[in-house]
């Protein structure tokens, strides 16, 4: 990774830091209305063990939540990619169900398996992710040239290896795009169902306590927390991207 790649986005965030700070500052906002940066430091150094405990909590439940949206989401991508028929049947349907608010879908997977809230929390994760892996391994198997088939064909290889040697590769970079997006969808999931259940636990059910507290310093401390673990994620997800599909970048120098 290039010194650039490393700076530019530190600069940014200091940037930004700087600017949330002053605009708490000039308009004279009392911490319940908006907490500035330096009124984060308490809560941190307050509440850090709660933060490494309840921080691991929203982490590996949104992991595995995604992780079974991959699978869920090539594999229904797979399907409609190489059927037309399937594609048919099968796209309205998850046009409508990615319709339906996430939030409204909440309550209810929570009072259907109540007390279960490691699995309702990874179901709502995987809920609100899979959609947009699916349409884009679908899109990407699907607008396969069929020349490249047709030649392949032709020298005798099997439905398997053009899927390995020409459509997999073709997926790949519509498939790690669609992936950065299912990472913040799947906090969203997350989150949503550790806010709203009652045995909530994760930074989402810590954001709560704040609520109820207003330790509203606590609040925005666990926002900030929750956007941390997203771009941690989102940049596991860059370096398997320039692992599995780095010749697909054609960004400038």
């Amino acid at each position: 990774m290039s010194n650039r790649a490393v700076l530019a986005p530190v600069i940014a965030t200091l940037v930004l830091i700087a600017l949330w700070e002053a605009l708490v500052w000039v308009n004279g906002w009392p911490d319940y209305v908006m907490a500035s940066p330096s009124d984060l430091v308490p809560a941190y150094a307050q509440y850090w063990d709660r933060f490494i405990v309840m921080g691991w909590q929203t982490l590996w439940r949104t992991v595995l939540g995604l992780l079974l949206a991959v699978i869920v989401g090539v594999a229904l991508g797979m399907v409609m990619g190489f059927s037309r028929t399937m594609r048919d049947a099968l796209y309205p349907l998850l046009v409508g169900f990615n319709a339906i608010p996430k939030a409204t879908v909440v309550p209810i997977v929570a009072l259907m398996f109540v007390g279960a809230h490691d699995f309702n929390t990874v179901l709502i994760a995987f809920m609100i992710s899979f959609f947009p892996i699916a349409v884009s391994v679908s899109i990407g198997l699907s607008t396969l040239e069929p020349e490249y088939r047709d030649i392949l064909r032709s020298l005798g290889a099997s439905q398997s290896t053009i899927f390995w040697k020409i459509a997999l590769p073709k997926t790949l970079p519509e498939f790690f795009g669609a992936l950065k997006v299912a990472v913040t969808l799947a906090f969203i999931g997350t989150n949503l169902m550790e806010i709203v259940s009652p045995h909530g636990r994760g930074l989402g059910a810590l954001f709560d306590s704040g609520k109820t507290n207003s330790d509203y310093p606590l609040m925005f401390a666990v926002l900030i927390a929750l956007a941390l673990l997203g771009i941690l994620l989102y940049y596991v997800v860059i370096v398997l991207e320039k692992t599995f599909a780095g010749w697909a970048d054609r960004s400038p120098g």
